[in-house]
């Protein structure tokens, strides 16, 4: 299956490229919800995956995905999301870069980070202007900061939480070099995220505190 979805990214139909095709950095999730959300608004439009591994390449391609590993494109598209986890390459903003260069530069470049970003750790309110954790303080939001900041220098935007419709709603203002937090008006802590995690009965081991 991903040989033959390589093969279709590489004949001569899809070298047209539509105003609306997308391409999805890991299409986990978030990932495959957007490329749902994205067909029914955009019907006739192609959709590219790129992943690590080949494991899931017979799914996407049922789901309309056309699936290959990470890396260049035959031709650059007008959207692209980056919705792939930091802990499956050694080089997270590197691949950012590879992200950017498949984007034309027209529709929208949209990178979905985390709210770990913020120096707060007091549940305090934070907003898209509040200030972050300094560079050098943690290798963990490093990596993110960094992967931030190769998407705003191309011109692409960020998005501190997972939401597929607001990512959707984003791409398609075309906005440039912007930073964004999604939030449901629910604020909750650290510690009751995990009171919930113990209480939804999907893990056999509990949560005991944090380090």
């Amino acid at each position: 299956a991903s040989q033959d979805a390589s093969a279709i990214a590489a004949s001569p139909r899809s070298l047209s490229v539509g105003q609306y095709d997308l391409l999805i950095v890991g299409p986990g999730v978030l990932g495959r919800i957007v490329a749902e959300r994205w067909q029914q608004d955009h019907s006739g439009c192609k959709i590219f995956g790129h992943t690590v591994t080949t494991d899931h390449h017979s799914e996407f391609t049922q789901l309309g995905i056309i699936p290959s590993l990470k890396g260049p494109l035959v031709q650059k598209v007008p959207y692209v999301i980056f919705c792939a986890p930091p802990y499956r390459t050694d080089d997270y903003p590197g691949d950012l870069r590879v992200a950017a260069s498949n984007w034309n530069g027209e529709g929208s470049f949209l990178f979905t980070s985390s709210t770990s970003v913020y120096d707060c750790s007091d549940n305090g309110l934070c907003n898209e202007d509040s200030p972050c954790v300094p560079i050098g303080r943690s290798p963990r939001t490093d990596v993110l900061l960094k992967a931030e900041n190769v998407v705003l220098e191309a011109g692409g935007s960020v998005l501190r939480l997972d939401a597929a419709s607001l990512a959707i709603a984003i791409m398609k203002r075309r906005l440039r070099a912007r930073v964004f937090v999604g939030c449901d008006n629910q604020p909750l802590s650290r510690q009751e995220i995990m009171d919930l995690v113990n209480r939804s009965g999907k893990f056999d081991t509990k949560f005991q505190g944090f380090t």
